[in-house]
């Protein structure tokens, strides 16, 4: 026994025993505390972190209060069909001293005269033609408060997007946890089995060491991976317009389905009849159109209508007349045309036409990105179909072969290298698969968002 011990140190298997086994118990209670806290933690799924957001996201209370200022313009009187009404009232006087030389040669002159005036009117305009422009105003305002809607809209979407996005991305770092948490269970395993090893004298003390460096190693993976954990939860929290940022949460479901029957054909007719980035696109070309429509009325006579009421009075000091009243209506129509202000109307009118077909332009360029966006995301949704199919297969295989080597290991017959090879197989066999179901799923959460569908994750 202690020709063996000298190899090492002369270290004694109780020696090494106690700081391994305190090493352990501290893995063991970490795992322990972690399972445990997760008991505490509020369950919670996609439909209410979406829900939530759409609720208490700063970014779609700033787009809501938009559209209703979008919503609060369309009025009849902000387009120009009623009438301005307004009334007005002045007091006021003067105190003048005046001197006068008559031809007869007689001559007057008064100190201080103080003569008081008023005025209390009440006038109306109207105008009653002005070449189209107040439809095309009011027909414009429509078009903004139903842009108003959209914009709204595509906030809440690409809201539900991101929140999807995060949503399943903390699931696949759960998974990611949990693997690792695996890891630390299997070196744990191996640390066991090379301690009886070692303690009944048929392994070295380097086997030993060896295997819990790899058991320190994954247990130092397994601890960073807590904080991307974290991290994430935080930025899902953000997106939630939650105030709690560090509450802890739960998904009900850890596992990340995936919607394998999406069909590109129902997809691209989706997209091209509810995507709101088109929708809005759509509009931007309307309110184009009734721009050049405001334009062009300047080019047609105008019609105005003017009314009023007035009531005056004047105080004389001096004079014959000591005062004087005077009431009554006014009205009249004013009729006009404008002949030429320096080329002005063409010029704007040519912009104007212009920017119509800037718009529609931007609308074929919007049609045209969203359906490269589509077929490119369906592209990869296949393929990450496919390559799950694989990953599955590689990773029963993967978990068999760990089965087989750690009862060689158990016997024996394998080497630590070897052992450690396997399990990193099977533990990257694991990640790929995550790996490979979350990027499906992102690219579900795609498609549906540029189909216009990202809502029926609510």
């Amino acid at each position: 026994m202690n020709g063996k011990f000298d190899l090492m140190n002369q270290t004694t298997p109780s020696a090494l025993a106690a700081p391994m086994a305190k090493r352990i118990f501290t893995i063991t209670l970490l795992i322990c505390l972690c399972s445990g806290l997760s008991k505490s933690q509020e369950l919670f799924d996609l439909s209410s972190c979406i829900k939530a957001g759409l609720e208490q996201n700063f970014s779609i209370l700033i787009a809501r209060n938009q559209e209703k200022i979008a919503s609060n313009n369309y009025t009849v009187g902000n387009a120009g069909y009623l009438p301005t009404l307004s009334g007005s009232g002045r007091y006021g006087g003067t105190i003048n001293t005046t001197h006068q030389s008559f031809t007869d040669g007689s001559e007057s002159e008064a100190n201080g005269v103080n003569n008081t005036s008023g005025v209390v009117g009440v006038d109306l305009n109207m105008t009653i033609f002005n070449g189209f422009k107040v439809k095309a105003t009011y027909q414009k305002l429509n078009e903004m408060k139903q842009l108003g809607i959209l914009n709204t809209q595509l906030e809440m979407e690409n809201l539900a997007a991101e929140i999807a996005s995060e949503y399943f991305f903390f699931i696949q770092q759960l998974n990611l946890y949990n693997n690792m948490a695996y890891a630390v269970e299997l070196s744990h395993e191996r640390v066991r089995i090379d301690e009886e090893r070692y303690l009944l004298g048929s392994s070295s003390k380097v086997d030993l060491l060896q295997s819990i460096v790899y058991l320190n190693s994954d247990s130092s993976r397994f601890a960073k991976q807590k904080e991307v954990l974290r991290a994430s939860q935080v930025r899902l929290f953000k997106l939630m317009g939650n105030v709690d940022l560090g509450y802890d949460i739960r998904p009900k479901d850890t596992v990340i389905s995936i919607n394998d029957g999406l069909l590109y054909d129902d997809l691209l007719a989706s997209t091209m009849d509810q995507n709101t980035s088109l929708q809005i696109a759509r509009r931007n070309t309307t309110i184009s159109q009734y721009d050049y429509k405001i334009i062009a009325s300047r080019s047609y006579p105008y019609l105005n209508l003017t009314s009023g009421y007035d009531y005056s009075f004047n105080d004389y000091e001096t004079g014959t007349v000591k005062s004087q009243q005077i009431h009554g209506l006014s009205y009249g129509l004013t009729l006009g045309v404008d002949i030429f202000d320096g080329f002005n109307r063409k010029r704007e009118r040519t912009n104007a036409a212009i920017e119509i077909e800037n718009r529609e332009h931007e609308y074929s360029d919007v049609v045209q990105g969203v359906k490269a966006d589509l077929l490119t995301i369906y592209y990869a949704y296949q393929n990450n179909l496919k390559l799950l199919k694989l990953e599955e297969q590689n990773l029963s295989v993967a978990r068999e072969n760990l089965e087989i080597a750690m009862e060689r290991y158990r016997l024996g017959d394998l080497s630590g290298l070897e052992l450690r090879e396997v399990q990193k197989s099977l533990l990257d066999a694991e990640e790929r698969l995550i790996s490979v179901k979350f990027q499906a799923k992102l690219a579900e959460i795609s498609l549906f968002q540029i189909s216009g569908k990202i809502m029926s994750y609510l």
